[in-house]
């Protein structure tokens, strides 16, 4: 409203010095001095101007101007309700991110964990098999001993049946009995024992 009346005292007083000008070309021009005619003309012609204007223009004027301050209200408003949108999914984009490196935490919490039970599971697994096979290697050794131990028994056995049998085919006296024992045990090498298994 207040831009309207601004409008019309503008084009009043532009108006005022033309139609001073066409007065005063006819006489001197007294600024001081009013002229009734003329100033009874100039506000027939503001009224009539001023009907014109608020009948066809001031209308589609104000109602431009109120529709651009309502879109101006809704810009804002939609401005305000996208920040508070785009806040909200911030937030939740946030609590999602939060939960999942939580979640990826827990996961190789728990992936250490199996890690350190499979690695200790091993490490029992090893040492039992370990154990195992020392108990293996010693009882194939006592084994082994025990029929090394049976085979030199065998062999003495042989030996000494050997030598009783020399000894009885000579019956020969005590000296000459170990001297023949002596002689014989000295003749075996480790190949005819061999030979003799």
């Amino acid at each position: 409203m207040r831009t309207l009346f601004r409008s019309l005292v503008i084009t009043a007083l532009a108006a005022v010095p033309a139609l001073a000008q066409e007065a005063g070309a006819s006489s001197k021009v007294d600024l001081l001095s009013p002229n009734y005619g003329l100033m009874f003309w100039t506000l027939i012609i503001f009224a009539v101007l001023f009907f014109v204007l608020a009948k066809f223009a001031f209308g589609p004027i104000t109602k431009a101007v109120e529709a651009r301050e309502q879109a101006l209200e809704d810009a804002i408003e939609s401005a305000k309700r996208d920040r508070e949108e785009a806040a909200r999914l911030l937030a939740e984009q946030r609590a999602a991110l939060d939960a999942t490196r939580g979640e990826a935490q827990k996961l190789i919490a728990d992936a250490r964990v199996a890690a350190e039970r499979v690695r200790a599971e091993l490490i029992e697994q090893a040492h039992t098999e370990q154990t195992n096979m020392l108990d293996r290697a010693r009882r194939e050794i006592e084994a082994e001993k025990a029929g090394a131990i049976a085979q030199l028994r065998r062999e003495a056995v042989d030996l000494a049946i050997a030598g009783a049998g020399r000894v009885i085919d000579r019956n020969l006296d005590q000296a000459a009995n170990r001297q023949l024992v002596e002689s014989f045990l000295a003749s075996v090498t480790p190949a005819a024992v061999s030979a003799s298994r």
